[in-house]
């Protein structure tokens, strides 16, 4: 005769976890989790997106500097300023090159710094690129939504209705991003690919015509006293053409937005194609070479152009040029319409790039016990979801704070971008100063140059732009590494504490009594399932003890208990008419326990609810009684989850076939 297998056992799911379900989709298993490599033109194209996007963006946050102070002249210096980043941008990338070919793990600036200075004084490089990420969300979406307003702006020639809808366009975005990489479409990197090579297509187009029509003369110039542009200042005389030093270095400051992306790559190395650090390394050059070419040619442009910043920050700088370029008619919209979607789509990729990058890097310095140990856990779709919601949150409020606006934004940029750099920089240097190798000197040389220009603009950014919003970081800066420092020391002595294990013995404590006490509640499935659990524990004693918050509750519960048959363990009752249950309880159980050979368990029976409206009407105390127990020696606690839900819906259903149930009174 075949016996049959036993059934599985039926575990209902929460609502919340259906819920979660539903939205995400089904659960991902931890064997599903392979990286695909991605091959020199992929990975450019899902690297390089928060890098070469700042094009949108750059050249227009030098002219909001300048031309308030020099008027026209300054579209004659921002392709000055634009050649003074574009030599930082070759400092950073040769120091880069070195970066990713020495560190193969995912983690840039961070695990350099980690390496060469030690765990501490990474923390430097993690707060940078931990705020570069989420200032890059909230920069990259504003900007792409600037995008698509200055679309609006000039095909629907001034039309400014759709500007109060810019920050709730901008949170829609970002709350959409947090949804996509929750249910793991970070990992589709050929989709993210294409708006990469869109936006360079786009733009090479707009230089290429631009560059023909300037040669033939028939470049238009944009109406430098419009409606809403930044006012114009007066150029002036002598050197720089009357601007001061310090406005010129909040120019560049402003400009050095544009190299914000650079260090995606050294973050993502690892996905690459073996021999990574190669293929990591000339990709590397392809997109600084593109980013240079794009950034000189949207300055240059403006220089012929005189496309002029708007105090709104719509029309953008580079719609406008777009729009002179193009010209007008329908083959010219059509341009217009192709530079600003694809400028729109490359933007939200770029604040999608984060979504990857600052879970992962949090999940890193988690692990070296800076940051809560919760970043650490992948969550349903295998995605670090405690990191991409804490990403969500907070630049949501950088959002709302800002308004959505680009250049206050911008202010906050910057410092934690080149304070990145330095730590790269620098942690090469000391890399290579220690080992004796070929070319070291020129090695040394090149990394130390990124590292002090890199530290010089940060001087910059916090000096000149100080009062603009850059006070933030400056402040936040050194209070996050605090931080972090601090959680770090928080986990070593917990670490030290609990690892300090006695020699393991044979020997048992010898408690000469052992006690049960059953909290009684009310007179219920939950308390007679935690009566018949006390006698499987086999103690001296058990009790059911009741205390007494209400006196009239109290009595109909004793005399029901009483009038019970079967209940053979007498119910205590102890008074609590300051109605502190937690104390009262602590008291109960300190005094049971004052000799040290005795000890006590105490049973709480808890009864939980699968429904909402369950968890809603009643209240749990029984965590709350256990951690006010926890620093009484001899004093164990345990809670009996008791499915009330479950139970219902068996009292429902034994109704419904007509046979009844038997009342077992109300609590």
């Amino acid at each position: 005769m075949v016996m049959a297998a036993p059934a599985e056992p039926f575990v209902r799911e929460r609502l919340l976890y259906r819920v979660k379900r539903g939205l995400l989709g089904p659960p991902l298993v931890t064997q599903a989790l392979a990286h695909e490599k991605l091959s020199n033109p992929m990975a450019l194209g899902v690297l390089a997106s928060d890098c070469i996007s700042s094009t949108a963006y750059g050249p227009e946050e030098m002219l909001i500097i300048l031309v308030p102070v020099i008027g026209a002249a300054a579209f004659d210096l921002v392709p000055l300023v634009a050649c003074a980043i574009l030599l930082v941008l070759l400092l950073v990338t040769l120091s880069y090159r070195d970066v990713v070919s020495v560190y193969t793990r995912a983690g840039g600036s961070y695990v350099v710094a980690r390496e060469n200075f030690g765990p501490r004084v990474a923390q430097i490089a993690s707060v940078a690129l931990l705020i570069d990420y989420i200032v890059t969300v909230a920069v990259q979406s504003a900007a792409g939504t600037d995008a698509l307003i200055s679309l609006a702006h000039l095909i629907g020639h001034g039309y400014h209705g759709i500007d109060r809808l810019k920050l709730p366009i901008t949170v829609a975005v970002v709350v959409v991003l947090m949804y996509g990489n929750l249910r793991g479409i970070r990992e589709a990197g050929r989709a993210f690919a294409a708006p990469a090579y869109l936006f360079m297509a786009a733009i090479a187009l707009l230089l290429v015509i631009g560059l023909v029509r300037g040669l033939t003369g028939g470049l238009p110039h944009a109406d430098l006293h419009a409606q809403g542009a930044y006012p114009l200042g007066s150029p002036g005389h002598g050197w720089l053409y009357g601007a001061s030093l310090f406005m010129v270095l909040r120019s560049f400051a402003n400009g050095g937005s544009s190299l914000t992306g650079l260090e995606a790559i050294s973050n993502g190395v690892s996905t690459f194609r073996s021999p990574q650090g190669r293929n990591a390394r000339r990709t590397l050059t392809v997109m600084s070479a593109i980013l240079g070419v794009m950034v000189l040619g949207v300055s240059v442009l403006a220089h012929f152009t005189h496309a002029i910043p708007y105090l709104d920050g719509n029309p953008t700088v580079l719609s406008q040029e777009a729009h002179l370029v193009f010209g007008d008619g329908w083959l010219g919209t059509t341009g217009l319409v192709y530079v600003q979607l694809a400028t729109a789509l490359i933007l939200y990729t770029g604040a999608n790039t984060p979504f990857t990058g600052f879970p992962f890097l949090a999940s890193f310095v988690a692990e070296d016990r800076f940051l809560p140990r919760q970043l650490t856990r992948r969550g349903h779709r295998l995605a670090f979801s405690n990191g991409i919601i804490c990403l969500t949150v907070i630049s949501l409020a950088l959002l709302f704070v800002t308004g959505s606006n680009v250049d206050k934004l911008v202010a906050l940029y910057a410092i934690g971008v080149f304070t990145g750099f330095t730590m790269a920089g620098a942690g090469m240097t000391a890399h290579h100063w220690r080992r004796r190798e070929p070319g070291r000197g020129w090695k040394v040389a090149v990394n130390a140059a990124a590292a002090v220009v890199s530290a010089l603009v940060v001087l910059v950014f916090a000096i000149t732009k100080f009062t603009e919003g850059a006070w933030l970081v400056v402040v936040v800066f050194p209070l996050g590494v605090w931080a972090l420092i601090r959680i770090n020391r928080q986990y070593r002595e917990e670490a030290e504490a609990l690892e300090n294990v006695p020699a393991f013995t044979t020997d048992r404590p010898h408690w000469r009594r052992h006690l049960v006490h059953v909290l009684v509640d009310a007179l219920d499935l939950a308390t007679v399932k935690a009566l018949r659990y006390a006698h499987e524990l086999r103690p001296d004693e058990v009790r059911a003890v009741h205390f007494v918050i209400d006196e009239e509750r109290a009595r109909r519960l004793a005399a029901r208990w009483d009038a019970t048959p079967g209940t053979d363990i007498p119910l205590e009752l102890v008074d609590c008419p300051d109605r502190r249950l937690r104390h009262a309880v602590t008291e109960l159980a300190a005094r049971t326990t004052a000799d040290p050979a005795t000890a006590l368990t105490l049973l709480i029976p808890r009864r939980t609810h699968s429904n909402p409206l369950g968890r809603m009407l009643h209240r749990d105390t029984g965590d709350l009684i256990a951690r006010a127990l926890e620093h009484l020696p001899n004093v164990a606690v345990t809670i009996l989850p008791f499915d009330v839900t479950k139970a219902v819906e068996l009292l429902r259903a034994t109704r419904q076939e007509g046979s009844g149930a038997p009342d077992t009174g109300t609590s």
